[in-house]
């Protein structure tokens, strides 16, 4: 991947969290470099840093870069024991994705083949998944809700944007049966696709994706239930039916320890 002189400079918002001196500007001048391997602009980035208060966590400081680049969001996290290392990880972190994205925009003008496209094609995989504070179980906290509009997609258009994104799961609305579900990394062939009904293949829209199916349907539970069971088997995440809501949801654990919910908007 080369460096494209004819890209406007990138401007980087950074939050610190914690006592990191000279972290926001260390991490403008690695982020800004990224902006110059994208194939498109870079539209906005902003970059977060925190660092844990506990002394025993052994890689305190974590890091995560969300661009806008050509109206598509690209997403990468990284640790690391002090801030350098870790907006170190980010930067490499982040350069994968954006040859990820390069090479999805390529093939989608025909400058390379399909079978050079996507991630699952190329049987890659970005490195190790960072870790979560070990919080007790009885800490922990849903303190952030997300919601958002869940466009209709293929099986393989959710797959590339959780990895674009840097995620371990995505929901979404399948466009062959217009049913909520989550893609996520496990199984045989990486990915594993879950569904509020459990779906019939042929009834899924087309993809190309290596995808196991859950015949399990989605347990209807309340959050304070959901959290008690992610709590029990101790998943990084569980799909699930809010019993309030009466819609798909996801209840995960963040980067802190505490949970993150997500559920459709509307």
């Amino acid at each position: 991947m080369t460096y494209r002189q004819d890209l406007p400079p990138v401007d980087i918002d950074v939050t610190t969290h914690g006592q990191l001196p000279g972290a926001a500007d260390y991490a403008r001048s690695k982020i800004a470099r990224l902006g110059r391997l994208s194939h498109r602009p870079v539209l906005h980035a902003h970059v977060k840093l925190a660092r844990h208060r506990d002394p025993a966590v052994w890689r305190p400081v974590v890091a995560q870069a969300n661009l806008e680049v050509g109206g598509r969001f690209i997403r990468a996290q990284a640790e690391g024991v002090t801030a350098r290392e870790a907006i170190d990880r980010l930067a490499a972190r982040m350069r994968h994705q954006l040859e990820r994205a390069a090479q999805y925009w390529d093939a989608s003008r025909g400058a390379v083949s399909p079978t050079g496209s996507y991630p699952w094609q190329r049987g890659s995989r970005a490195t190790p998944r960072p870790s979560h504070f070990p919080r007790p179980a009885a800490e922990r906290r849903v303190i952030r809700r997300k919601s958002f509009a869940m466009a209709p997609c293929t099986v393989d258009e959710a797959a590339l944007e959780m990895d674009l994104l840097d995620y371990d799961f995505h929901l979404f609305n399948e466009k062959g049966t217009d049913i909520a579900g989550v893609l996520y990394r496990s199984g045989p062939t990486g990915y594993r696709l879950a569904q509020v009904v459990p779906p019939s293949t042929v009834h899924l829209a087309p993809f190309q994706a290596p995808v196991t199916i859950s015949p399990h349907p989605a347990p209807c539970i309340t959050v304070e239930q959901a959290t008690e069971r992610l709590s029990m088997l101790g998943l990084p995440f569980l799909f699930f039916i809010d019993a309030a809501q009466g819609r798909a949801a996801v209840l995960y654990v963040r980067y802190d320890g505490h949970y993150g919910l997500i559920t459709p908007a509307g």
